[in-house]
């Protein structure tokens, strides 16, 4: 099958994620004023203390300072609830927790896109060592491939209930997230997208009652599905169950997130339907470690590390964040080792980008 032809079945595989976000969209949209006057407890709360605080408030106090102080104070209430021991001024919310907040705020707004991990553009992103093996055979791209491209991350999420559903403040989301490796330098191929890769969830997340440290606790449970949408020997999927627990203190949050992949037929030919990469676990392992850090709420430092302690293959990458101006920010990336991408999945190199980060994680 050709390039142009798996170009196709990208595009058609990307569409067609597009148009059901797009479905999800046209719901919420048609249904907003049947989600705002539903008995909703959590907003309920919040309008009673609203109600209740502006009666008692010195008439210089801004409504919005009141709505701000109202939800994080039905928020405490919601960590601590099934907790006679702990008491409401023994939680404080963190920068995880209040991300939470805002989102809830426009979560049906047709107006509004939810994100989901980062957004970022990095214009200049360079690796020791381009991954031009994985394309031999493959018109002349192997021999043409520069070490420096562009990548860019697009990931956003749309709630599917507006009700809580087991536990009050848990929520049931579809996220979908795009990341593209851009050959934007390489002028003898005519600057192609190296490489795509898609991944479609469906997660489950809830509040739980853990504070260790006087911080809080969450977790959430999800499938996923993240594939580069190739043909023949440029293909590369797989399927994952995880579990996700959450952590938060302040400014600091924690995720430790382990899966188990859905196994799938092996291929008896590279032109049989069946399993892609069926080695991926002895590189991209069977966990996910996450940190973030927000410091004087200007600077953002995160770190996310994979590792199979069977092989010893692993991966890491170190993120920050900084001011440019106004509400923009700058981002500067560092990875090392296996799987920045699917197609690079087996691959070791390193790799620095600079860019633009559209959305924070906290």
């Amino acid at each position: 099958m050709s390039l142009i032809t798996s170009s196709r079945i990208s595009f058609i595989y990307c569409l067609s994620v597009l148009l059901l976000l797009v479905s999800f969209t046209s719901s919420a949209n048609e249904n907003v004023d049947e989600h705002l006057n539903e008995d909703h407890k959590f907003q309920k709360d919040i309008d009673r203390c609203i109600i209740e605080t502006v009666k008692k408030a010195d008439k210089k106090t801004i409504l919005s300072e009141i709505e701000s102080q109202c939800e994080k104070s039905i928020m405490v209430e919601v960590l601590v609830s099934d907790n006679e021991e702990l008491q409401s001024e023994d939680v404080e919310l963190g920068a995880l927790a209040n991300r939470i907040i805002k989102e809830r705020r426009t979560a049906f707004d047709p107006y509004v896109i939810t994100p989901h991990k980062m957004n970022y553009i990095l214009p200049v992103h360079i690796t020791n060592q381009i991954n031009s093996a994985a394309y031999e055979g493959h018109s002349n791209w192997a021999e043409n491939l520069t070490n420096t491209e562009a990548k860019f991350q697009i990931s956003l999420k749309v709630p599917l209930a507006s009700n809580s559903i087991f536990v009050e403040g848990d929520q049931i989301f579809f996220g979908f997230t795009l990341q593209s490796w851009w050959q934007l330098y390489s002028d003898d191929i005519s600057k192609p997208f190296r490489e795509t890769n898609y991944q479609p969830e469906f997660f489950y997340m809830a509040p739980i009652n853990f504070h260790p440290f006087g911080g809080n606790s969450g977790i959430i449970f999800g499938f996923e599905h993240q594939s580069n949408g190739r043909s023949l020997t440029l293909s590369r999927s797989w399927n994952r169950i995880y579990a996700h627990y959450l952590y938060e203190k302040r400014n600091f949050a924690l995720s430790f997130k382990p899966w188990y992949r859905i196994k799938e037929e092996t291929k008896s030919d590279i032109y049989d339907e069946g399993d892609d990469n069926p080695d991926i676990l002895d590189y991209m392992g069977h966990f996910e470690l996450s940190m973030v850090y927000k410091l004087y709420n200007t600077y953002e430092f995160s770190f996310k590390g994979r590792e199979n302690f069977a092989t010893h293959n692993g991966y890491a990458e170190i993120g920050v964040t900084f001011p440019l101006w106004g509400k923009l920010k700058g981002y500067a990336q560092f990875s090392t080792g296996y799987g920045e991408s699917m197609i690079d999945y087996n691959y070791n190199q390193n790799r620095f980008g600079i860019g633009i980060a559209l959305t924070d994680l906290l």
